[in-house]
């Protein structure tokens, strides 16, 4: 089970994270998130991510080819594009420049959801409000379940994300609001428990 951890704000944040087990960390640069890094913050956090861990630049307000270049001078392993307001030919130009995309987007929207289909290799399924913690109906899975390389993401919890793997059975899963102690603080044990309680899960599915 590929686990993300988003949103991340301290270099304490990376290394619990890192330590947990955490597959990749999320750096966001946004003018509208609460957790939003400045670039020169997100810059020093990026280099602060070890081999071995992915690091991704998340975006939602940044036309993409600038938050291509970006990822690519920044040193990110990969770039998420987040929302509609990115279309098709935005990753055909951010690809140009940066390749490694993810595209992230809610069924609310009435995506594609096909893993590939705007050229992305991972694709990152949310709520219809990303970042503010609300669950959505996963049922929705049953008639448009991606398949391939694509994420779970939207109110998973250390409490509720056991459950989640069980129904959505996804590649991978992402966090944020839901290991925070307050909204854009990250709870170091809330990061913990949550990917022992996400590997535990995939470890007892696989065994099943």
């Amino acid at each position: 089970m590929f686990v993300k951890v988003c949103g991340l704000g301290t270099a304490a944040d990376v290394d619990v994270a890192v330590a947990a087990g955490a597959d990749a960390v999320g750096l966001v640069i946004s003018r509208t998130s609460v957790r939003g890094l400045e670039r020169d913050r997100a810059a020093r956090l990026a280099a602060h991510v070890p081999q071995g861990v992915l690091s991704v630049l998340v975006v939602n307000d940044t036309p993409a080819a600038d938050a291509a270049r970006i990822a690519g001078e920044l040193g990110f392993g990969a770039l998420q594009l987040h929302g509609t307001a990115y279309q098709e030919d935005d990753f055909a130009v951010a690809a140009g420049i940066f390749p490694r995309l993810w595209r992230a987007t809610s069924l609310s929207d009435r995506p594609d959801t096909r893993v590939g289909a705007y050229g992305e290799e991972v694709l990152l399924l949310d709520s219809p409000q990303a970042g503010s913690g609300e669950p959505w109906d996963l049922s929705l899975l049953e008639s448009g379940r991606p398949r391939g390389t694509w994420l779970l993401a939207g109110g998973l919890t250390p409490e509720n994300v056991a459950e989640a793997i069980g129904r959505a059975r996804p590649w991978g899963i992402d966090v944020s609001s839901g290991v925070e102690s307050s909204r854009g603080v990250k709870d170091h044990q809330r990061i913990r428990a949550f990917v022992a309680a996400a590997k535990e899960a995939a470890a007892e599915q696989a065994a099943s």
